[in-house]
């Protein structure tokens, strides 16, 4: 018709629009990518029932750890031992409650350590050049080619009594494992950290604070090591998970906590040579552990993916 104006339509933002992922913060879309990682989910759920029950567990099973009862040897699970009982009828239930938080706190303490160590030394590799870079790497290379459980075992072997002395039994053994493990699992963390410097450094917005008069440190610490965050939690979930096995396996092999002090490993390392008459003594231990570590590789894969800005999801 002449002199008639066409009027288009207006048009929302839909859900995947543009528009709409502009609104949404950084934080919230990790979250939903992270989401969208079903086995991620179910870990996150299985950890946190296995962290809820290590915490509140002794408050709802309030059985002492170290009670002796003969005349219960190496029961069968029952409801008044329900994960039954070991060779000196001590409750098995609560010996794994006490037992999960200082394998959990081994391995959240371990992986501490390392990440720190880790992204210092890849931070003073990356934003350096020439022989320092060169000597770090020197000297993570070395680290990394050292056999890591027969040098584990050596230094506990040698430090344990004189840690104990200081800090006391649990206190002394406690930071000997936590330091050994994480001093000897901090090279892959360096290493990644190393190369996200590499490839930071040399983007438009570390560019931009250099030309505006902004110090090496500034840079770091406001620019570069920010958006390198996301693959060192990634590695920092798998160094739990790494260092959980790794105080199981010193304490199956005796060189961990002492007997009075039940981690997972030092349960599993007792059960050993009662499989055939006990077998669930050594099964809910070992349960214990799979779960965990299966667990905390399953997140640390939903995170990678969802910290991944490449990645569709």
């Amino acid at each position: 018709m002449a002199g008639s104006t066409l009027v288009s339509p207006s048009v929302e933002p839909t859900a995947g629009s543009p528009a709409r992922s502009m609104s949404v913060s950084p934080a919230r879309e990790t979250w939903r990518r992270f989401r969208r990682h079903r086995l991620a989910m179910i870990s996150t759920i299985v950890l946190g029932l296995l962290v809820l029950g290590v915490v509140i567990g002794p408050w709802i099973w309030p059985v002492a750890i170290n009670d002796i009862d003969f005349a219960a040897q190496l029961q069968t699970p029952s409801w008044s031992h329900p994960f039954g009982t070991d060779d000196l009828g001590q409750d098995i239930l609560a010996r794994m409650i006490y037992g999960g938080r200082i394998s959990l706190a081994v391995g959240l303490a371990a992986m501490v350590v390392a990440t720190l160590v880790g992204v210092v030394v890849g931070a003073i590799a990356g934003m350096s050049r020439g022989y320092v870079d060169s000597f770090l790497m020197w000297i993570t290379d070395l680290f990394l080619s050292l056999p890591q459980l027969p040098l584990l075992l050596l230094v506990i072997y040698l430090f344990r009594e004189q840690l104990k002395a200081v800090f006391g039994l649990e206190g002394g053994v406690f930071i000997l494992i936590v330091v050994v493990i994480g001093g000897l699992r901090w090279m892959p963390v360096a290493r990644l950290v190393r190369a996200q410097f590499f490839s930071l450094r040399e983007k438009e917005f570390v560019e931009a604070a250099r030309a505006s008069g902004a110090t090496k440190w500034r840079q770091v610490v406001s620019h570069i090591l920010p958006n390198a965050m996301g693959p060192v939690i990634v590695a920092g979930t798998i160094e739990v998970s790494s260092a959980i096995i790794a105080e199981s396996t010193l304490s199956f092999l005796g060189l961990g906590f002492p007997p009075d002090i039940p981690t997972w490993g030092r349960i599993l390392f007792d059960a050993k040579d009662h499989l055939d008459v006990a077998p669930h003594w050594a099964m809910f231990p070992g349960a214990a552990i799979f779960l965990t570590v299966l667990s905390i590789n399953f997140i640390g894969d939903g995170l990678r993916d969802a910290l991944d800005p490449r990645r569709v999801i």
